[in-house]
């Protein structure tokens, strides 16, 4: 069994992979794409998007972490490649998946699912623009309008020279919405010589064995499931037997998001370090009930200084709360 974090835009960037990764069950993670149109972009755009670069392509947790490219024109796909790789990701990825309309009215993200040529040829360019052991893998969905190109398509990743290929299970057209057709990455794994990773609509253990059923495979991406469970991960392994059973629970939770504040305000734009707050908070009252008193306490407040201090009156309570609970077992021992 083996997990990856997805990538996210908007959503899960560097900051919260490094949070997400350090409460464990994490194998790898893709960033949120770098857009590559016509021209070779500087070193320093890789590295504000993909920190992890100066880290040996890492999160601070140790979890590796791939670079992920999103972009129609091979030559310059592959220039960029080429220069990422001089900076030392885990791996290179592609982006055939996003259903973003501004993306894909200039030809982008899933929109090259309608081109199954221009895959293969995507594919190869920067396979052969990057050294031989850096892994390159593909992000794709089902397909644009409906399935019926999706084997095609990644046979079309495969015979490019991907080494692994993530499917999420829907379609450009069905964007987010539930289901997610797993069974149909099943087909593609059929089709297909190499790895194959199954995504989309994973948000309980339950959702991961029943992912695992219908398409067959042990690699799974999970998103906004480990977005609202950082438990998530763990408790997956667990249940097939890697690892033992460890419940994040609130009161283990509050101390990463501590940390989490503190890196949006050391590292992020100030006017949007709130909104990042309760971007996270409002994934995690899906799981905790303390997230959605958290939520509606903050949901009117955008002064960082007034943030800070009913962190730490959270904190401060929560403390004396494993204080008395300790006490309580120490004089019932």
């Amino acid at each position: 069994m083996t997990i990856l974090l997805a990538p996210m835009e908007g959503l899960v960037d560097f900051v919260l992979r490094d949070i997400l990764t350090r409460a464990g069950g994490v194998d790898r993670c893709v960033s949120e794409f770098i857009r590559i149109t016509d021209q070779l972009l500087p070193e320093r755009v890789f590295t504000r998007i993909v920190p992890e670069l100066l880290n040996g392509g890492r999160t601070l947790a140790g979890v590796p972490v791939r670079a992920q490219l999103l972009g129609s024109d091979p030559v310059c796909m592959a220039e960029n490649a080429a220069r990422l790789a001089a900076l030392g990701p885990a791996g290179i990825d592609l982006n055939f998946g996003c259903p973003a309309n501004i993306v894909n009215r200039h030809g982008g993200g899933a929109a090259l699912l309608q081109e199954p040529d221009t895959l293969a040829t995507i594919v190869a360019a920067v396979r052969r623009a990057v050294p031989a052991h850096l892994p390159v893998s593909a992000k794709m969905r089902l397909g644009y309008h409906d399935d019926a190109l999706a084997v095609a398509c990644a046979q079309a990743i495969a015979s490019g020279g991907a080494d692994e290929l993530v499917v999420h299970a829907r379609t450009k057209a069905q964007a987010y919405r539930p289901p997610a057709y797993w069974e149909r990455i099943a087909d593609i794994r059929a089709a297909v010589a190499i790895p194959v990773v199954a995504n989309g609509e994973i948000w309980t253990v339950d959702d991961a064995r029943r992912c695992r059923e219908a398409s067959g495979c042990d690699m799974l991406m999970i998103g906004r499931g480990a977005v609202a469970d950082p438990g998530l991960g763990l408790a997956i392994k667990a249940s097939v037997g890697q690892g033992t059973v460890h419940v994040i629970g609130w009161p283990e939770l509050l101390p990463l998001l501590a940390d989490f504040w503190h890196l949006v305000c050391t590292r992020l734009d100030a006017r949007s370090r709130p909104g990042r707050l309760k971007q996270w908070l409002n994934f995690l009252r899906r799981r905790f009930p303390e997230a959605e008193t958290a939520y509606q306490s903050l949901k009117t407040i955008n002064d960082p200084a007034l943030i800070d201090r009913w962190l730490v009156g959270v904190l401060q309570a929560q403390a004396a709360r494993d204080h008395m609970s300790a006490g309580a077992v120490l004089q019932a021992a």
